[in-house]
This record gives C-alpha cells, sequence and structure tokens, in this order.
C-alpha cells in the first residue's frame, strides 16, 4: 500500500506525526478486523514501460473499433473523416488549457476562435446569430423550446416524432421543470405528417420541433412546416446535420426562426458518444433571447479589431428572473475543431463530402434492396435511410460483427412499429468495396 502513495517515506512520516499515529494501519482501526484484507493483491507485478506498453497494446486489440471495423451505424453520431490538422491545432496549449474568456485583454485568440465558429455556422445555418455552442445537439435543441415559448408567450410546443428519440426524451426532461407542454405529432412515410400537425397546431403553440434530415435520414419539407407553423403565429425550429446543409438548402432560407443540431459530424471523433458540441442559431428578432454565450466583434479605444463576449443572459450575470438559460458555458474546445474542420474543407471540400455521404448511402441502399431488404419509405434521405430486415437486427448485428462490421441501428427501440426496422448510415469514408463486402455479408445472413 505504502509503496502506490506518491509521497516520501519522510513526507509520509511527518503526516502520521501530525495526525498523531504512529503508522498508517491506526486509520482503519475502526474497521474490523476479520473484513480486512489481508496479504498483497493479486495483481501482476510491475512493468517496464516498454513491457507496459505492450501489455496496453494487447488488451486493445480485443476491441472491436472503428479503425478495425467498417462502420454503418449513425442515429445521431456518424464515422467522419477527421483531418490531422484538427487535433493538431485542438492540442495547442493557448486552447486546449483555455476556459471561460471574460478578460477580453489575455483572451483575444480564443474569442477570435469562437467569433469565426459563430460565423460558419451562421453561414451554413442561413441565420442571423449563433451562440458559441452548447452541450450537444439535444441540449441545443431542448434550449430553443423555452426560447420560443418566451418570445411568442406561449407554454406549450409540438415536435415531430420523427425527431431523435434522445432528442425528444431530453426535450421533455427540461420542459417538465419548466411547466412547458410537449405534444408529438407523427410522421407517414418516413416525413412529418401533415394531417397530423395541422390538427394540433393552434394559437396556443410557441413552436413547431422538426429534424431534417430526421432520425429516419429522410428530408423533410420544411418550407412548407415553417408556412404552417407561422400561419399560427407559433416558431419553426429545425435541428439538422451541419454536413448536410453543404448541399441542401439553408434552413434559414426555408423560413426556420431557429436552427440547432449536433456538431461531432464537424471534425469531431464518436469518442464513445461525446463530448460533442451543440449548434444554436436564430434570427436576428430572436437574439437577445438565446442562452449560453455570444462573442461579439469591436474595436478598443485605437480603433482596433478586438472581440469580446456580450449579451450574457444567464442567471450568473442578470437577475434570474430574467434569465434565458443556466447554460453556463460552451464547448469551447469541441467547437474550435468545428470551426478548424469547417475552415479546412471550405465550401468546396463540405460539398464534396455530403455529396460522397448521398451517393454512398443511395448505392448501399439499392444494393441492399437487391439482397432481399424492402425499403422502409419512399421519402428522399441524405445518408441514412431505413430497410426491413428479414431476420432480427439485434441477430443480424452480431453475425455482421464478428465479420468486421459495424451494422446499423435497431429502430424496434423506440419505433416499434417499424418492424425489424433497420436504420443504415453511410459516411464519405465508406469505400465501395466495403459497402460491398457489407451488403454481401448481410445478404448472406438473411437468405
Amino acid at each position: 500500500m505504502w509503496s502506490y502513495i506518491p509521497h516520501t517515506r519522510e513526507d509520509k512520516e511527518k503526516m502520521c506525526k501530525a495526525l498523531g499515529i504512529a503508522s498508517i494501519d491506526e486509520l482503519f482501526e475502526d474497521i474490523p478486523k476479520k473484513v480486512r484484507m489481508k496479504g498483497d493483491y493479486d495483481i501482476p507485478g510491475p512493468m517496464t514501460e516498454d513491457e507496459l506498453i505492450v501489455h496496453m497494446q494487447e488488451l486493445a486489440g480485443k476491441n472491436s473499433h472503428l479503425d478495425s471495423h467498417a462502420c454503418f451505424l449513425g442515429a445521431g453520431v456518424y464515422d467522419h473523416f477527421v483531418p490531422s490538422v484538427i487535433d493538431a491545432m485542438a492540442s495547442r496549449g493557448e486552447f486546449y488549457t483555455a476556459y471561460t474568456p471574460y478578460q477580453p485583454e489575455i483572451s483575444q485568440g480564443t474569442l477570435q476562435a469562437i467569433f469565426e465558429y459563430q460565423s460558419m455556422i451562421c453561414e451554413l445555418t442561413g441565420m442571423y446569430v449563433s451562440n458559441a455552442s452548447m452541450y450537444d445537439g439535444a441540449s441545443s435543441f431542448a434550449e430553443s423550446a423555452f426560447m420560443a415559448c418566451t418570445a411568442t408567450k406561449r407554454e406549450k410546443v409540438l415536435c415531430a416524432r420523427s425527431v431523435h428519440p434522445e432528442y425528444r426524451m431530453v426535450l421533455n426532461t427540461y420542459a417538465h421543470f419548466r411547466g412547458v407542454q410537449v405534444e408529438e405529432f407523427g410522421y407517414k412515410d418516413g416525413q412529418v405528417d401533415v394531417d397530423d400537425l395541422k390538427s394540433k397546431l393552434n394559437e396556443e403553440i410557441a413552436a413547431v420541433m422538426v429534424q431534417s434530415p430526421n432520425f429516419f435520414g429522410v428530408i423533410e419539407d420544411v418550407a412548407s412546416i415553417a408556412e404552417l407553423a407561422h400561419s399560427k403565429g407559433a416558431l419553426l425550429i429545425t435541428s439538422a446535420d451541419p454536413i448536410s446543409l453543404a448541399i441542401l438548402e439553408a434552413p434559414g432560407k426555408l423560413g426556420a426562426d431557429i436552427v440547432t443540431g449536433e456538431g461531432q459530424a464537424l471534425g469531431n471523433q464518436p469518442s464513445f458518444g461525446g463530448p460533442h458540441f451543440g449548434f444554436l442559431a436564430a434570427t436576428e428578432k430572436l437574439l437577445r433571447r438565446m442562452p449560453g454565450r455570444i462573442v461579439g466583434q469591436t474595436v478598443d479605444t485605437e480603433g482596433r479589431r478586438g472581440f469580446v463576449l456580450t449579451l450574457q443572459a444567464r442567471e450568473q450575470h442578470i437577475r434570474r428572473e430574467r434569465a434565458t438559460s443556466n447554460i453556463c458555458t460552451n464547448q469551447s474546445l469541441c467547437a474550435l475543431m468545428g470551426a478548424v474542420y469547417m475552415a479546412t474543407m471550405g465550401k468546396e471540400g463540405l460539398k464534396e463530402v455530403a455529396k460522397l455521404c448521398y451517393n454512398k448511402s443511395h448505392y448501399a441502399m439499392e444494393k441492399l434492396v437487391k439482397e432481399g431488404f424492402k425499403r422502409a419509405f419512399d421519402a428522399p434521405f441524405f445518408k441514412e435511410f431505413v430497410v426491413i430486415s428479414p431476420k432480427p437486427v439485434n441477430e443480424l448485428n452480431e453475425k455482421l460483427l464478428k465479420q468486421g462490421f459495424i451494422g446499423g441501428y435497431d429502430l424496434s427501440k423506440h419505433y416499434p412499429e417499424i418492424d425489424k426496422g433497420w436504420l443504415i448510415a453511410v459516411t464519405e469514408r465508406r469505400t465501395k468495396d466495403e459497402i460491398d463486402g457489407f451488403v454481401s455479408a448481410a445478404g448472406g445472413e438473411v437468405r
């Protein structure tokens, strides 16, 4: 035990003397002797650094991961290519160790990086203003509902059932403690059921909340939904895949009032589900109702360009009853990685990634249909799609894992009405050989 305490023997003797004990064993006098451990731990002995590295590599080799298996699992977190420049930039001390940039005179680098991030998010979403980022896609989606309620002075929102199930769960959790009512409306052929939406939409609704591409990968008719929402004085909130916005029309130009989403696809590794970052952008009219923080551009007394935190509407800075949110910070490092990714790829690079996702996913879908899988929806999709498997999805995924493929998401967990629904994601990283191998393996298992 003494060997693993990182103090010298002299340090330990001084601590024992200060405590008035002769040895460390006296600290455990109140524990009955019969339950105290006797002898040494049954663990391997010490290793040299070289031996330890080999040992850890052997342990890591037992795992299945994205470098050993071709991944066709998405459902909110995706295996996109991450350029090496992103880790190089994010690992720099001035970014990696930076925290809240309250003092602009010593935080200009961090503040400018956030400002550039905000500017690029506005370009992608077609919105007037973006905040400095949120915790994740789910929290940004939920927070946007409260923005709408405050702006419209209404306390009920309508949320599409085709929105990510976890986003809807977070929304309901947040709403429960804010006194906001959440009612869901259904889908038809993978898209928003417009008739169901119309039947529930009235002058009491603060916002209509949708996702496009939605959880099924289907592209929604955002413009038509926006028109419906606005006809009743409600706002339209859209959650979007940022990669899709490189080739799809920006939600802001289609009538969305608030655009949110998960930023992981922008240069962040899947990382077992996080940490990632959420983005949130809105119209100019909603600027002062945004949660979190915003970095603004200004000039100093000598007219030089500078950056500062501005319009912070959280309870730490203003009276609690006037605060729009208790979100205290932003995912600054993850958002920085998103900004570096967007700057590295550029407009054309982002378009190329999006086109590859679109084309490869459609190729995979067509091949799976030929192997006996049935397409679940006829609606247009981006990089994810749903097929109906002839056999239980969990069994199919287990078999595919042994063949080097991480299979799709089992929709029966949240959508029991889609029996044997298999949600497949295909990003730009998947090669033709990987797709063909995956389809062949899946087809062989269901025949």
